[in-house]
């Protein structure tokens, strides 16, 4: 069985990392054009640099949560039967590599690394960036800015991501809003190409009557449930 899994804010929304658009969410609190674009960051990069930098402070002092292990453990059990899990995630944190899953394409970029734009390497980071960091490749400085993908920016590997996609025996996404394109377009994907879909999520989604079949509930009581049904069905 091959699973195509897409995580959004939510599946890291009970280890203390915020949502986005809902209410109360970093975009309800911050100016997403002010914070998120490639103008706003050639426009003023300290603001932009101390805005992620927060954000990588909260993510080092963040554990994964009961979602991303049993996810970790969904990939463990599939491959152990010949399966294989597509783990695509919106998320810029590292809790499901932290967890033990070994494939995740971060279509969104990752928090924890830098992008030179002088030399286009990206490099793991784990500090506070701004603009005096020097490149690790280039040694170039006041280049860096952080691998993640801004408003009006290409999400990364979509041609693997669709691939994967396009081979998958069931379509599950877990903790997004289904208002994020392109993907919340997945879902619809999926249906064309007659792939079975599972909503996950504390509440319907804004695509939600898309999906076959929708469990609810808090992420690290749903996920886990979800993963044992699946392994104990195979």
């Amino acid at each position: 069985m091959r699973i195509f899994a897409l995580t959004g804010a939510g599946v890291s929304a009970e280890s203390g990392l915020g949502t986005f658009r809902d209410a109360g969410g970093i975009w309800a609190r911050f100016d997403p054009m002010k914070l998120a674009t490639p103008e706003a960051f050639a426009r003023d990069p300290d603001l932009v640099h101390a805005f992620y930098d927060a954000r990588r402070r909260n993510l080092l002092a963040a554990e994964p949560n009961a979602a991303h292990v049993a996810l970790a453990r969904l990939e463990a059990g599939l491959a152990a039967r010949g399966g294989e899990l597509f783990l695509c995630t919106q998320n810029i944190d590292d809790l499901h590599e932290r967890a033990g899953s070994t494939r995740v394409a971060h279509m969104h970029g990752e928090l924890l690394k830098a992008r030179c734009l002088a030399c286009g390497q990206t490099s793991r980071w784990r500090e506070d960036m701004g603009v005096t960091a020097s490149c690790p490749s280039c040694g170039e400085t006041g280049r860096l800015r952080p691998h993640v993908v801004w408003f009006g920016e290409i999400p990364l590997d979509l041609d693997a991501i669709f691939a994967a996609l396009a081979e998958a025996d069931l379509f599950v996404a877990i903790g997004t809003s289904g208002s994020v394109y392109p993907a919340a377009g997945f879902v619809a994907e999926a249906r064309a190409l007659g792939i079975r879909t599972c909503e996950i999520n504390l509440e319907p989604s804004d695509n939600a009557a898309l999906f076959d079949e929708r469990r609810y509930g808090r992420a690290s009581e749903a996920v886990p449930a979800f993963v044992e049904a699946v392994l104990a069905a195979r």
